[in-house]
């Protein structure tokens, strides 16, 4: 009676739930994904507020919960969609292409002085 019924498919260590699986990639490509997608609350004069879609009158924790935008309109609280930052994307792509050349330009220096000693 301590054993399960040969028609019960038991995991085995070597198995993953997929439901796990799917929650560890999207633990690991969320943060890579906002690393590439920057977004910001602040709105220059051209754009146009997109409301977000979680519903009519939000709190400011709520919006911001659900990764919106709170702004104050008169007496209402409405929720709109964060904009792409392009000035913070540009920064971190530079920064990281600097760091990928300081890399490699020091990876010969290291070589070289691991290999004479």
């Amino acid at each position: 009676s301590g054993f399960a019924p040969p028609t019960q498919h038991v995991l085995e260590k070597s198995e993953v739930a997929p439901s796990k699986l799917n929650m560890k990639l999207k633990d690991v490509y969320e943060p890579l994904l906002s690393f590439f997608r920057p977004m910001t609350c602040r709105r220059k004069d051209e754009q146009t507020l997109i409301p977000c879609h979680v519903g009519e009158a939000l709190n400011t924790t709520e919006c911001l919960k659900n990764k919106c935008c709170p702004s104050k309109t008169g007496h209402e609280l409405k929720c709109y969609m964060p904009f792409k930052d392009n000035m913070q994307l540009t920064f971190r792509l530079l920064v990281l292409v600097a760091g990928g050349f300081l890399i490699l330009g020091c990876l010969p220096f290291c070589c070289c002085a691991c290999l004479q000693r």
